[in-house]
């Protein structure tokens, strides 16, 4: 990702619920803090966007350099729209010096019913 716009996977033609995404960055040896400062500042924006329903930074208890984003959209358009944000473009161009290789990416098809139908 730190390379470009990642390639959504199609939702499958049954799926009903929400798009979620998992990113995983790996700090180089002495940038952890900033990688964490870098990424946190995508929650209050990130948080207001239209179909954004979960966004979490988490840091990994074992591996204080690695870092896990858990983010979950009404629809992949609405991730889409997310990518495209001026912002989200300034975060991936200024993670890559304080990252280990490009971000990876996985995405997930919820099972579980979502609570509230919030999807």
């Amino acid at each position: 990702m730190t390379e470009g716009r990642p390639v959504l996977p199609e939702p499958d033609e049954d799926e009903t619920g929400p798009y979620t995404h998992l990113g995983f960055a790996r700090a180089r040896p002495g940038h952890e803090d900033e990688v964490e400062r870098l990424i946190l500042s995508l929650v209050e924006p990130l948080r207001a966007e239209d179909g954004a329903l979960e966004f979490h930074v988490h840091r990994d208890r074992a591996d204080r350099g690695l870092f896990v984003i858990y983010e979950m959209f009404r629809s992949k358009q609405h991730l889409e729209k997310h990518l495209a944000q001026a912002y989200t473009r300034a975060f991936i161009a200024g993670i890559g010096p304080h990252v280990e290789g490009p971000l990876r990416q996985q995405f997930l098809r919820m099972s579980s019913p979502l609570p509230g139908g919030a999807g």
